[in-house]
């Protein structure tokens, strides 16, 4: 019965603090730099990706960054949006995304030579094992950063110029990207008196 009476939550009033803790309602100023925050780290690594990049370097926007915004600039105090969960967590979902990847015969990655019913069975579960493995690794390093969990899917589920890198997914656009959202948080989160950015770096 304690089972599923844990499923009705406990209310914003009554419960303890968890990995994030209940975060208050923000005020207009700490949404307004929530706001700059993303508007600079994730203009950034577009504008790396559109002006800078060239076509075969590798150096594209993917998701997870989306995800990583939200946290480093719109909850810069908490845990998993510092330096060494974001930069750590990316890395090293990244490359357990490749080698899940090539290891169970996921098409775009690994490609067609072995044999085709042998790809076609085991690729439903690669982006699986790939989510499960970089929370498990992630955890096992002190580096749980949400969004790696999107960043390992999509090495194993992305477009095929990014199944492409192989293992410099976790260089480029992977590391290189995360590193300039850290960049932009380290910026502009401290320019408010009342922000602070990192709470720790290690």
């Amino acid at each position: 019965m304690d089972y599923f009476r844990k499923m009705c939550g406990c209310g914003r009033d009554n419960c303890r603090p968890g990995l994030l803790g209940l975060l208050p309602k923000p005020d207009v100023s700490e949404t307004l730099w929530s706001f700059i925050g993303a508007l600079c780290g994730i203009g950034v690594v577009a504008w790396l990706c559109d002006r800078v990049a060239s076509p075969g370097d590798g150096f594209v926007l993917i998701g997870s960054f989306g995800a990583s915004a939200v946290l480093a600039y719109g909850a810069p105090g908490a845990p998993f949006s510092q330096p060494r969960n974001l930069l750590g967590g990316h890395v090293l979902s990244a490359l357990v995304g490749v080698f899940v990847a090539r290891n169970l015969g996921v098409p775009g990655l690994a490609g067609m030579s072995g044999a085709e019913a042998q790809v076609l069975s085991t690729a439903w579960l690669a982006p699986a094992v790939a989510v499960a493995a970089a929370i498990a690794l992630m955890h096992l390093t002190d580096t749980l950063h949400p969004p790696g969990g999107a960043t390992a899917l999509i090495a194993v589920t992305g477009s095929p110029q990014i199944q492409a890198l192989g293992y410099k997914y976790a260089v480029v656009p992977v590391a290189a990207g995360a590193a300039a959202l850290l960049v932009v948080a380290l910026l502009v989160n401290n320019i408010p008196r009342g922000r602070r950015y990192p709470r720790h770096w290690w």
